[in-house]
């Protein structure tokens, strides 16, 4: 087993050609599609940064105004799911991709010019459209260039950079607040969204002229003949573009693939609820007896994310290991919601339980990689259109629901203890369960159909 497995680690290729091909892909394909998810993920985690280190106060935020900004932002980014998968046919990667970085950069730097907490929910809007484009868009590319038994571990990397660059937040804005705060009358909160505007731009260059597209239409200098034709054998071949019509949409809509992957993501998305909401950052801020410091209350958040990608990069190796058994890390998210809410209501002035459990509670980041990889897995002998679609409607159907769910169970103003959310936490963990049962057997059949 531990032989087979460091096989594994090694590479499932057959050839030293096909070797080359693939590392060429993870570096071109993994380097851009990473970075552009960690500035993503960048901008989004520093909204809370800055709340907790002088946005409040300066621009006098009230009740449930960062959660109702943060909706604001769910709303865009849901809205922008499908349409943005869909461009995808019509926009060659190497173009839209880079160019939704530049228009999210500059919503960004645009936000250190927010004088009210209503200019930053409309400019948060905007770049919520242009930012849906990364992460469904990149699963669509992932699965289009690699292997079933490549896809897990490759999903894994590029969910675990978003994860590094909520991680890495908090410290860029310590090293901010020391370094720039006060720097020509801006207070560092401020310079926080100047920097990332600024460091996101030579990441959108590098998309315009290196980032490969798809196989079948992929002009990459970096690629020879040879290798574009073996890139296109080593995947099925399938309708790569698919008239989008309404015909075509109520196909979409009455898949099996459709229905049980969106509701499987519904579900397993609300259990990263503790960590997309920041709760330990604004259990932290709003203590009932503990007073942190700017930089305690950027830093410590930061093992959230941090247990995130361990655990992430674990479960989708594992998962590539074992043959695409993605439904596993479906157990281990249910248990740790369970334990993880119940020991936070059992133990309500206990910080270091809190602490704890927050940090735990960070490891249902992995069910994002080994999930999309999954619908990837069931939906490769599809038609393209169709996968871009299911992939798309997961997270759009996910966040549709976050769009409300955050604020009646994980409002602000209910920190610290978070107790509505804590029996939300318990219920979805449960459903998570059955839901994946279901989802497996209908995944089981479809393996058997196809055999």
């Amino acid at each position: 087993m531990v032989a087979n497995f460091l096989e594994y680690l090694r590479g499932s290729q057959t050839s030293p050609a096909e070797r080359k091909l693939v590392q060429k892909l993870d570096f071109f394909i993994l380097t851009f599609c990473c970075l552009m998810y960690f500035l993503n993920y960048l901008d989004r985690s520093n909204l809370t940064n800055a709340y907790v280190t002088g946005m409040q106060q300066d621009l006098n935020f009230r009740g449930n105004q960062l959660n109702q900004i943060n909706t604001v932002f769910t709303v865009g980014y849901t809205i922008g799911q499908i349409p943005c998968n869909i461009a995808l046919y019509y926009v060659k990667p190497r173009i839209f991709f880079p160019s939704c970085m530049v228009a999210w950069a500059a919503c960004t730097m645009v936000t250190a010019a927010a004088q009210h907490p209503r200019d930053i929910m409309a400019i948060r809007f905007f770049q919520a459209i242009f930012e849906s484009s990364t992460f469904v868009g990149t699963h669509y590319i992932l699965g289009s260039w690699y292997t079933g038994s490549e896809l897990g571990k490759r999903s894994g990397i590029f969910t675990a950079s978003g994860l590094a660059g909520t991680m890495i937040g908090g410290f860029i804005q310590t090293g901010i607040n020391s370094s720039l705060d006060g720097r020509h009358g801006l207070p560092g909160w401020r310079w926080l969204f100047i920097v990332d505007g600024i460091i996101t731009l030579p990441v959108a260059v590098y998309g315009y002229f290196l980032f490969p597209d798809t196989p079948r239409n992929t002009q990459a200098p970096y690629l020879s003949p040879e290798e574009k034709t073996m890139a296109i054998d080593r995947v099925p071949e399938v309708s790569e573009r698919t008239p989008i019509s309404l015909g075509f949409l109520k196909h979409c809509f009455s898949t099996w693939y459709w229905y049980f992957f969106t509701i499987l993501w519904i579900i397993a998305g609300e259990t990263e609820s503790f960590s997309t909401n920041s709760l330990l950052a604004l259990y932290m801020n709003a203590h009932p007896t503990n007073t942190y410091s700017r930089a305690q209350k950027n830093n410590y958040p930061s093992g959230v994310p941090a247990v995130g990608i361990v655990s992430t990069l674990f479960w989708a190796t594992l998962t590539d290991f074992l043959q695409g058994k993605r439904y596993l890390v479906g157990y281990w998210i249910g248990i740790t919601g369970v334990i993880t809410s119940a020991l936070i209501l059992a133990y309500p002035d206990n910080t270091t339980i809190h602490f704890a459990m927050y940090y735990w509670a960070g490891s249902v980041y992995a069910c994002q990689a080994t999930f999309f990889a999954w619908a990837n897995d069931v939906l490769r002998y599809e038609e393209d259109a169709l996968r871009a679609v299911v992939i798309a409607s997961m997270n759009m159907g996910s966040n549709a629901i976050n769009a409300w769910w955050s604020i009646v169970f994980y409002g602000a103003n209910f920190a610290p203890y978070f107790t509505r959310g804590m029996w939300a936490m318990i219920a979805v963990s449960i459903a998570s369960k059955l839901d994946l049962f279901r989802t497996f057997v209908f995944s089981l059949r479809f393996c058997l159909e196809c055999s």
